[in-house]
């Protein structure tokens, strides 16, 4: 479990960040919704410690990674993973390779059992087939995959995903979804998921805030959010093409 306690940020004058408090479960989706420049993405780099708040606490399963020292947070990110907008995969390895790579850098583990531990995620993302080709030989899909078979390697407790959908067409979209949403279930992940993608919302919101102005300005499910009396949730819900095409079915 992640807490958001009071959290702030501001940039000279500019208050980016007002007073968040929030809490994202583990084994369940969490989703940051909101208008470009809502907050979003600093408050995301703030969770995850590349940003620093001017206030409050960010408590990972209690720890607050504020306060932690140099060595108590690098232990902390060894418990992370991370999805990038891009896949961010290294061209000159392949896809085993790649999914190995923070398994090289970070465990313990013999080169078998690295091996074994690499081959078990891609089988989880159904890539075990593409192992030995390179990123430039796949889908963008299918490097999105590779990329969450290296983001869980290291069998993270919590799992960060920047916009995990940007350049996917809608169809693969859904598979990406669902993918994040089968792994965190399965493996009782404490995921957040930065997004603006409504398909994501409706399809696996099973916890959401929505960021306005720099404030959580609403905070529920997907099964809740069609139903909000926000003016600005409902604002920004409905210029969804997505949103727009359910609103008329339920007439």
């Amino acid at each position: 479990m992640i807490a958001l306690e009071s959290i702030s940020k501001k940039f000279e004058s500019q208050v980016v960040l007002d007073n968040i408090n929030a809490t994202f479960s583990n084994g369940m989706s969490n989703l940051i919704i909101g208008l470009s420049g809502a907050g979003k993405t600093v408050l995301l780099k703030c969770i995850v410690g590349l940003l620093t708040p001017d206030s409050g606490k960010v408590l990972y399963d209690g720890r607050n990674m504020l306060t932690l020292n140099k060595k108590e947070r690098l232990m902390l990110r060894r418990e992370m993973g991370m999805l990038f907008q891009g896949a961010a995969l290294f061209d000159s390895m392949s896809v085993l390779e790649n999914v190995m790579f923070p398994l090289d850098m970070f465990s313990d583990m013999n080169l078998d059992d690295r091996l074994k531990r690499a081959r078990f995620c891609l089988e989880k993302v159904n890539l075990l087939e593409a192992q030995y080709k390179n990123p430039s030989e796949l889908s963008g899909g299918m490097q999105k995959r590779a990329a969450i078979a290296r983001a869980i390697a290291l069998e993270p407790r919590y799992l960060f995903c920047d916009e995990p959908n940007s350049g996917l067409d809608p169809q693969t979209s859904l598979i990406i979804d669902q993918l994040i949403h089968d792994i965190t279930r399965e493996f009782q992940i404490t995921t957040i998921v930065n997004t603006h993608d409504m398909n994501s919302v409706m399809g696996i919101g099973d916890h959401i805030i929505f960021l306005a102005d720099g404030k959580m300005a609403w905070e529920g499910t997907k099964d809740e959010i069609l139903d909000s009396k926000n003016e600005q949730l409902n604002g920004f819900l409905f210029s969804s093409d997505l949103l727009k095409k359910v609103k008329k079915s339920e007439i």
